[in-house]
């Protein structure tokens, strides 16, 4: 709701996010907004004209009480005559009109708990659910998580809250938008993925709606962003959707990193002097992964072809003569003893992929 005051063209207030589903499944819904649950109308222009019997006592009727013959007061037909006692039909009633449901649909309602409503002398059916349903996602509206007028917090409210609590991180998304999207395709103890953690909203919404979850990242602030970010979660920070969740903390979570083979490397080069390559490049060749596309025997670090070249191009040089599929140990290679992980971590990592 704050547009870039910058754009010369045209300010966007508007973002967007794709949603898709690997394998539809029809018979799953997708859980939106509560309905207001309002009496609604059983006929529809355009249906087909068919009957319905509607059990005894199963509609309450506006109407005198009294006995009604056989008619078609408007767009209903009474097929069988009855009496309204005390507001109710005193017999099964069957009725003829443009109707939504069939007999099958009207009885599993009325097991459930939905009376009928007449409230004219036009017969004009409405239908009355016991308790209210929730409808498939349609816009950002629901304010069981989302707040703002139109319906979604936006990202000056992630930062704002980010801020509270002490996270440095730019372009987070609120925790509402991710709230509503868990809400609409998880319950509760469903398990949620992240391949791009950043700040760690996901798992932070996910902790606070019971769901378990999995996030992943590359980057190298993890540790002190989103990790950081979760210890303030099992604390009780109330920013986000805490008061909507009604959070009070507990709960816990793992922190990992992968174990390091070329990415050892990559940090090296990184910090490297000018003086220090030579060096990395030697031990690059003993115990690295050079890239298929790379035949080091023609590679020469005192040519002048390379010595001329400034630091940074020279470190660029480097990185790419490593196998970028090798920064870290491969799972079926975790055993080889040449990358000497321990038996902790051997244990651990089995034990994350359901393995004994």
């Amino acid at each position: 709701d704050n547009p870039d005051s910058l754009s010369k063209k045209s300010r966007s207030s508007v973002e967007y996010i794709i949603c898709f589903e690997k394998r539809k499944d029809s018979s799953r819904d997708y859980v939106g907004k509560e309905t207001e649950n309002g009496d609604a109308p059983l006929l529809h222009t355009g249906n087909n004209i068919h009957s319905l019997t509607f059990p005894k006592g199963s509609i309450r009727f506006n109407i005198a009480d009294g006995f009604y013959d056989c008619s078609k007061p408007d767009r209903v037909e009474i097929l069988a005559p009855f009496n309204v006692v005390n507001g109710m039909n005193d017999r099964d009633i069957e009725l003829r009109g443009e109707f939504v449901w069939g007999q099958p649909m009207l009885d599993e309602e009325v097991a459930n708990g939905t009376y009928f409503l007449v409230k004219s002398n036009k017969f004009s059916v409405r239908f009355q659910r016991a308790e209210s349903t929730y409808m498939a996602p349609e816009k950002f509206i629901d304010n069981e998580y989302l707040s703002k007028a139109i319906g979604v917090g936006t990202n000056e409210d992630a930062n704002s809250h980010l801020k509270k609590i002490g996270i440095d991180f730019s372009y987070s998304k609120p925790e509402s938008v991710i709230a509503f999207l868990l809400k609409a395709v998880t319950k509760e103890n469903d398990l949620v993925l992240d391949f791009f953690l950043g700040s760690g909203t996901t798992c932070a919404v996910a902790h606070k709606m019971g769901r378990r979850y999995i996030g992943v990242d590359q980057m190298d602030y993890i540790e002190t962003v989103a990790v950081e970010r979760m210890r303030k979660v099992i604390e009780g920070e109330q920013g986000g959707i805490s008061e909507q969740t009604n959070w009070q903390g507990g709960g816990s979570f793992v922190y990992c990193e992968l174990a390091k083979l070329n990415q050892n490397f990559v940090e090296q080069i990184e910090t490297a002097t000018d003086g220090e390559l030579v060096s990395i490049w030697n031990d690059m060749l003993k115990s690295g992964f050079i890239s298929c596309k790379v035949n080091p025997r023609d590679i020469d670090l005192e040519s002048k072809e390379f010595t001329d070249l400034s630091l940074d191009d020279k470190k660029r040089f480097l990185m790419e003569m490593l196998d970028k599929n090798q920064l870290y140990v491969n799972y079926c290679d975790m055993e080889d003893e040449a990358f000497a992980v321990s038996e902790e971590d051997k244990a651990f990592t089995k034990s994350f992929y359901g393995e004994m």
